[in-house]
């Protein structure tokens, strides 16, 4: 009876707690398996439970659930907060009779694992305390149950795999009164606020300010587009990161020298998903009209909610490797649905996990901020350094495409000007003054990047640089930055190397480099087909070469005729790689003196998958006459 009525107390505003019988503890952790109640009547135990809570003032009953664990049967008493605190129960019962009396009277506080009796300080902090109840856990009276929508209640239920989502389905006043969302006022029944919260279509027309503000600005500061969220709270919090997920994957990209598309991540979702669902859930929906905001930009994004964090709570606080003190929670029943839904993890880890999650990312530091008069918190997320050059170079991207190409190569300028050792920046720079025939100030750029210490993906540049050489026929020059290209680490970017050596016609080097990575292409067309090409090319050169070079021509002539026919069956859903790969073979069979009926069945499919490729026709005229 005194747990009972310390945890409707919830001093420590921790939405109550759970007894459990049958179940034995030593130092407050419990013995299995369960001893369990079997040997017991559970009717009877609960009457008892029932008729024990009659002592307590005010009046208060806990909600009783059997269980069964382990093939053992149990009781399990959940004592949630009461609404009319602070309760007291009897030190001791004493019986007259058939009557009990109660032989004083005491509050009771949970501390820890620890029942004890609430005297001095703590009593008067409990009085202060229990005096206001939270606002989410308040009676909305004069809202008619059917404010709420039902098809948001059955989502939770699913989502949280409860035992009330039951088929038949329960009527929704029962579920709202399991839930603790509905409870007796005045002879009717009454919403609580956080019902309105969680499961109203539109819950800000109860609580002005319950959404979410999504905001983004233009490198100038000036507003580029503002979205609004609104909705249940925890529907607010999945359709933010949604959108936050779609809006900052605009900057997916291809970055020059490599073949693969790169993603770079500005902020981890992880580090998002805390910020914004602490945002909703530690925010004031008791007369604080702002929206939370979300404000995006270029190099950074901003989270803010009102007012500031709790008493008890300081800056240090906020720091790496801080623990933050277990403070009441402002919210602490709108904290234990998001819990249950796993959009907050436990009490008090949040800022560890956005610290965590930005270091991981490689991130620069999270901030936290709050004025001393605590009328707002805000939380910044630095972007990735990699996603500040991203998006540079997408700005500069939309200038191109619009036609402004001298503004796009000033854009970015300006930003390799800042000094920051990024080589997709030097890349997108130098690609860009390549394709204006800017090749001078192309490799005094890519000369400047070479002398950075700390520059990232230092070969893109150079790869950058050389296929603008290539691009324009500038074969020398495309030899010389390709004898210099530093080492790339992934197997796309050694690939690329491999390609441009092949194109800037430095075959041996291009063959060693296509050997190195044959593991890993197995399964690519595009680079089989390339090292097969680049076979091809060193038997030629063999060729005209001294000496008698006969058995390397026909190993090397065999490797590429193997690589041919590998690359046509990997294309089937690549006409155009296929057509190509059955002409060069039908022109290696050609050189090997193949049958002519062989030749022509080659060539026949190369024109076949490409009836418009005049070279084909051509080549098949001039090379198979006599088969007319």
């Amino acid at each position: 009876m005194r747990t009972i009525c310390a945890f409707a107390n919830d001093f420590q505003n921790i939405n109550g707690g759970y007894i459990i019988l049958g179940v034995s503890e030593t130092g407050g952790k419990p013995e299995l398996p369960p001893r369990g109640l079997d040997d017991l009547n559970l009717e009877s135990i609960q009457q008892k439970v029932r008729e024990a809570c009659e002592h307590l003032e005010p009046k208060y009953m806990p909600i009783l659930q059997p269980e069964r664990f382990e093939e053992k049967k149990l009781l399990v008493i959940w004592c949630p907060p009461g609404d009319v605190r602070p309760y007291t129960a009897p030190v001791s019962l004493k019986r007259k009779g058939e009557e009990q009396h109660d032989k004083g009277r005491n509050y009771y506080v949970r501390i820890g694992s620890e029942t004890i009796v609430a005297k001095g300080p703590i009593l008067n902090q409990l009085l202060e305390q229990t005096a206001k109840v939270p606002f989410d856990d308040r009676l909305a009276r004069g809202i008619p149950i059917h404010t709420i929508t039902e098809s948001h209640v059955r989502s939770y239920l699913r989502d949280v795999g409860s035992r009330l989502d039951t088929d038949p389905p329960l009527p929704l006043g029962d579920i709202l009164k399991q839930l603790r969302l509905l409870a007796p006022s005045n002879g009717s029944m009454a919403l609580r606020n956080i019902a309105l919260l969680l499961f109203a279509d539109d819950p800000e027309k109860y609580f002005p300010g319950a959404r979410i503000d999504v905001v983004q600005f233009g490198d100038d500061g000036d507003l580029i587009l503002e979205h609004k969220i609104v909705g249940p709270i925890q529907d607010q919090i999945r359709t933010s990161m949604r959108y936050l997920d779609n809006l900052l994957g605009t900057l997916n990209r291809k970055i020059p020298g490599q073949l693969e598309v790169i993603r770079t991540v500005p902020f981890p979702f992880e580090a998002m998903e805390e910020a914004i669902a602490n945002a909703v859930l530690h925010r004031s929906y008791d007369g604080v009209p702002e929206a939370t905001k979300i404000y995006l930009r270029p190099d950074r994004m901003e989270i803010t909610s009102y007012p500031g964090p709790v008493p008890g709570l300081d800056r240090s606080h906020f720091l790496a490797g801080a623990s933050p003190p277990p403070v009441p929670l402002r919210n602490r029943r709108v904290g234990d649905f998001l819990k249950e839904l796993k959009l907050v993890e436990a009490r008090g880890t949040g800022v560890s996990t956005i610290h965590r999650k930005m270091r991981a990312n490689g991130s620069p530091e999270a901030r936290f901020e709050f004025d001393d008069s605590r009328t707002y918190f805000r939380v910044i997320l630095p972007a990735h350094p990699e996603y500040v050059v991203l998006h540079a170079i997408r700005e500069a991207g939309h200038f191109w495409a619009r036609g402004d190409r001298e503004r796009a190569i000033s854009h970015l300028d300006a930003e390799v000007k800042r000094g920051y050792p990024s080589g997709v920046l030097f890349a997108q720079y130098i690609e860009y003054l390549c394709s204006v025939g800017d090749y001078w100030v192309g490799q005094r750029a890519l000369d400047d990047f070479a002398k950075l210490p700390t520059a990232t993906q230092r070969h893109l540049p150079f790869l950058a640089m050389a296929k603008g050489y290539l691009d324009h026929d500038k074969l020398a020059e495309a030899r010389k930055v390709m004898a210099v290209v530093p080492l790339a680490s992934s197997p796309s970017d050694r690939l690329e190397v491999a390609i441009l050596a092949k194109r800037a016609g430095m075959i041996s080097e291009a063959h060693s480099r296509f050997e190195s990575l044959l593991d890993s292409i197995q399964t690519d067309p595009k680079a089989l087909h390339e090292f097969a090409q680049t076979k091809i090319q060193l038997a030629m050169k063999l060729a005209r070469s001294k000496g008698d070079h006969s058995e390397a021509k026909r190993r090397l002539n065999g490797e590429a005729l193997s690589l041919i026919r590998r690359v046509v069956q990997l294309s089937h859903d690549q006409p155009v790689r296929r057509a190509w790969a059955y002409y060069d073979l039908a022109k290696l069979l050609k050189y090997l003196k193949s049958p002519t009926s062989e030749i022509a069945f080659e060539i026949d499919s190369a024109i076949e998958a490409m009836p418009n490729e005049y070279r084909f026709q051509d080549w098949k005229r001039a090379n198979l006459r006599s088969s007319h």
